[in-house]
């Protein structure tokens, strides 16, 4: 069938399993061919098509509650709500989102882009929709790395009390972005060698085939839920918490995927439905992956797996930046050690991990911990180096302020894909931690603009006593190879300060250059100032420039409440000076998706918007 015709899930009624099964691969082929061309997330979509597929025939969206964890899986679901067109602008701009979206249709229930919600989510609407007295189900799809986050354990032991009627689907894997790790990986890999669904598929048909579903079908299910009582001896974590457990089941297989959700529908309480998929499945390239390469990817060639567009010339990531610096400061200080929550190629760390394993910590989907695990190791002497992405420290922030900045700890927050980050839009834009450390005392806070300053800020971040945090940008630079030297902590530096100017910039990061350059190419009388420390500000600096009389326009790419910008006026109203400012930066918004140069023009915050402003002053 032509998929792009699908306008809802309805239709899935009257298919028979072979012809769903055929309509799986038509949707794997339509999403490996769509994704080579925009982007996206490729594996973790391949891997759910026939379990999305069965999900929608079993139930019906949207009066039960279909949804998925993080929800980047989620492309199989927009293609049977009837978003086939629009995956042409799969996650540009003004186009359709990478995750659930509640204003694209009204089959998103929930939306989310961090990992480990769905279990508090659907507890919530489990809770209400008894309240209400109304029937439907409620049925959230949750992966094995995000089951072992902190949040869905809470979520887990808050269900298994309260035992409402709830369908957790739980898909299994064995992988995250990239392989799971710590003992609950190993318990599920357990679960999946007890005793195979398959093992108990023919009773199960048998019950069922003596049953007329829908009427009086709670008699010939107790049988069913004896079978499984008796087959599944372990039911591992989920028979700790108090929910009933059901599988392994092949979840690739669309009628064993309906028999259990059947089973599933006429069950009391919560139960679990563990679901074994390939993450990829379809796809060489992706079934081969083991480190999360093919998890979110660019445009890409299908025959060949390789890339459209790379970097050119000396151009590499910023996380790689970083992540070489570690690796040399590592050599002469064997007291660095580096943890990452689940991050290990996403920032670049697998050098790292290869070369230092007994100094290196992979902490799962578990931000909280990793936080206060680093606390703990700069508490006993050691130098850790916390690698965490900017929208995922949110997730830390109790432990950053209790267990890190309270007790003054020297950790080292590397802070990855910092400021925007384009195509991943409102869940995963790195834009507040400015604002939500720089109140905290004890922390410093910094980014550099170019690959030298990366590599000095690090060293000096190593040969201090205080948190210290560095914010790490998405997108790639030059690399630097130079001596490592300390920085005078608090300092910004100044570039083209003539005495006839009248106007200076301050900013950080990649712009102060790209900013300098403009202004030095077109001989124009404008001062710049690389802001390289939030926290502390550089007062000396501060002084020189209120003395002068300056314009001062203070550019950021970061929400404005409680960035750069607000501390310089802070820093004004105390000391009395009357400074002449204008702010530029992201305003009291969550940002949408698309490309990080459409997303700054379209918040007014690129460079030429900058430069309008600029030239009409001088």
């Amino acid at each position: 069938m032509d998929i792009k015709l699908i306008k809802n899930p309805k239709f899935l009624k009257e298919a028979s399993v072979k012809e769903c099964q055929v309509l799986g691969e038509q949707i794997r082929e339509f999403l490996i061919n769509s994704i080579s061309k925009t982007g996206g997330h490729l594996a973790s979509n391949l891997g759910v098509v026939e379990l999305t597929i069965a999900l929608h025939k079993a139930f019906n969206s949207p009066e039960d509650k279909i949804f998925f964890d993080v929800g980047h899986q989620c492309y199989t679901h927009k293609i049977l709500t009837g978003r086939a067109n629009e995956f042409n602008k799969l996650r540009q701009y003004n186009g359709l989102s990478g995750y659930q979206k509640f204003e694209e249709s009204e089959h998103d229930v929930w939306e989310a882009g961090h990992s480990s919600t769905s279990l508090s989510a659907a507890l919530g609407m489990a809770i209400a929709r008894d309240l209400n007295n109304e029937k439907y189900h409620v049925v959230p799809i949750i992966g094995d790395g995000a089951l072992g986050s902190g949040m869905a354990l809470e979520a887990l032991n808050n269900i298994g009390s309260e035992k409402r009627n709830m369908i957790i689907v739980f898909n299994d894997n064995n992988m995250s972005i990239s392989n799971n790790v710590g003992a609950m990986t190993k318990g599920f890999a357990r679960l999946r060698t007890e005793k195979r669904y398959n093992s108990l598929k023919q009773e199960m048909k048998t019950a069922l085939n003596k049953t007329d579903v829908g009427k009086n079908v709670l008699n010939g299910l107790r049988g069913i839920r004896n079978i499984v009582k008796e087959q599944v001896v372990d039911a591992g974590i989920f028979g700790e918490f108090d929910i009933d457990y059901l599988g392994p089941v092949d979840g690739h297989n669309i009628r064993d995927l309906i028999n259990a959700f059947e089973v599933a529908k006429n069950h009391e309480g919560p139960i679990v439905i563990h679901v074994l998929t390939k993450k990829g499945k379809g796809y060489k390239f992706c079934e081969e992956d083991s480190v999360g390469k093919w998890h979110g990817v660019g445009p890409f060639n299908i025959a060949t797996g390789k890339p459209l567009v790379g970097n050119e010339g000396k151009l590499i990531s910023w996380s790689q930046v970083i992540s070489d610096a570690l690796y040399e400061l590592a050599k002469e200080d064997e007291d660095i050690l580096v943890l990452t929550p689940a991050m290990i190629a996403g920032s670049k760390l697998e050098k790292f991990f290869a070369k230092y394993p007994e100094r290196s910590f992979d902490c799962g989907i578990a931000e909280e911990h990793a936080v206060t695990l680093s606390a703990a190791l700069a508490l006993s002497n050691k130098k850790p180096f916390l690698s965490i992405y900017s929208s995922f420290l949110q997730r830390g922030y109790d432990q950053l302020n209790h267990d890190v900045c309270r007790m003054n700890l020297p950790v080292v927050f590397g802070i990855d894909r910092a400021g925007i980050v384009g195509e991943d839009g409102d869940t995963h834009h790195g834009v507040f931690d400015i604002s939500f450390m720089r109140s905290l005392p004890n922390i410093i806070m910094s980014q550099p603009k170019d690959a030298k300053e990366a590599n000095n800020l690090l060293y000096t971040a190593f040969n201090q006593k205080q948190p210290f945090s560095i914010r790490i940008p998405r997108g790639s630079t030059e690399s630097n190879n130079d001596k490592f030297e300390k920085i005078e902590i608090g300092s910004w530096s100044i570039f083209n300060d003539k005495e006839y100017n009248k106007v200076v910039v301050l900013t950080y990061g990649p712009d102060v250059d790209k900013i300098l350059n403009k202004i030095l190419v077109n001989n124009l009388p404008i001062t710049v100032v690389n802001c390289r420390f939030f926290k502390p500000l550089d007062n000396n600096m501060l002084e020189y420039i209120s003395n002068k009389k300056l314009k001062t326009i203070i550019y950021e790419t970061d929400i404005l409440i409680g960035g750069l910008g607000s501390a310089i006026l802070e820093w004004a109203n105390d000391n009395k000076k009357d400074m002449d400012i204008v702010r530029f930066g992201i305003d009291d918004q969550f940002v949408t998706f698309g490309s990080v140069n459409q997303l700054r023009k379209d918040l007014g915050i690129d460079i030429n918007s900058l430069f309008d402003v600029l030239l009409n002053l001088i």
